[in-house]
């Protein structure tokens, strides 16, 4: 189970925060499990899949954007499989100021 999660040692000495480690653990654990049902997936493939989207930041004399790069067919097909929206290409658009 750590191997899929990626987790780390944590040291938590407080009894709450032991409790609410191993939730959130539990949680993320719950969501993989869904998205590969949901998918028919494993979840390192569906990691990649998503972590090939990326934002890049560009600035110019008109202002500055953020823009997502173009999501492939196999990207769209994950999002919508999961009932995900598909993330707007223009994330943020600030204008020059004079």
């Amino acid at each position: 189970m750590k191997q899929i999660l990626d987790l780390r040692p944590v040291y938590h000495r407080l009894e709450e925060r032991i409790r609410a480690h191993v939730i959130l653990c539990w949680l993320a654990l719950l969501l993989i499990r869904i998205a590969e049902s949901t998918t028919q997936a494993t979840w390192p493939t569906i990691r990649r899949e998503l972590d090939r989207l990326h934002l890049g930041t560009f600035t110019g004399p008109a202002g500055t954007f953020r823009q997502l790069t173009e999501l492939t067919r196999t990207q769209r097909d994950l999002l919508n499989k999961l009932d995900i929206p598909a993330p707007k290409k223009i994330v943020e658009l600030t204008p020059e100021t004079r």
